[in-house]
């Protein structure tokens, strides 16, 4: 899995490019065009299931791969570090890991298909989604519902109401879009939503 694009151009000349500004990225204007199905981006490490093997998603610095058998993506342009795959059980997540695939407690395994998933529970990023046992979620398995209409201000006022920490838009073609919640500054105390 690829770096998704963010919905919007980030603002490089405050805040290290953390916000964004309300110019969309180009490429990205389909999802202002309303196509594609939004889903919830879940707050948690991205692991990868090819059908025989686990996998977690790890960024290094300089080329240092933790194994042999790191599978390399890409360079991301931003933190300069190289994005790729290494072997889930040479992970800091392999523990909780296999406690998310884990039997149940009636003895029943859960069925995986292959593809990406969000690894969450209470020893992932400080839990923020607040769950009290390790999971896998698919990824683009819970649908959201577009405001209406798309703009900046909407899916910022979306993001902030929620309180989840984004959506990332699936277009038939295969293309992704993501937008982050932490992508916009915290708002201030008089413009919070009760």
């Amino acid at each position: 899995m690829r770096k998704i694009p963010t919905l919007f151009v980030r603002d490089l000349e405050r805040d290290y490019g953390r916000h964004v500004t309300g110019e969309v990225t180009p490429g990205c204007e389909w999802v202002l065009a309303g196509e594609g199905v939004p889903t919830r981006k879940f707050d948690g490490m991205c692991c990868m299931y090819d059908g025989a093997r686990w996998w977690a998603r790890c960024e290094v610095r300089d080329d240092r791969f933790p194994t042999a058998e790191f599978l390399f993506l890409e360079v991301d342009e931003r933190t300069g570090k190289s994005v790729g795959w290494e072997p889930i059980e040479h992970s800091r997540l392999a523990r909780w890991h296999a406690e998310a695939i884990a039997p149940a407690t009636d003895g029943t395994w859960p069925s995986f298909q292959s593809g990406t998933y969000e690894l969450i529970g209470p020893k992932i990023n400080g839990n923020p989604e607040g769950w009290g046992f390790h999971a896998l979620v698919r990824h683009g398995i819970v649908p959201l519902v577009n405001p209406d209409p798309i703009t900046f201000e909407t899916l910022r006022d979306a993001l902030v109401r929620e309180r989840f920490e984004g959506i990332v838009w699936h277009n038939p073609d295969g293309r992704m879009v993501k937008l982050k919640r932490l992508d916009f500054p915290a708002p201030r105390r008089d413009e919070r939503a009760d």
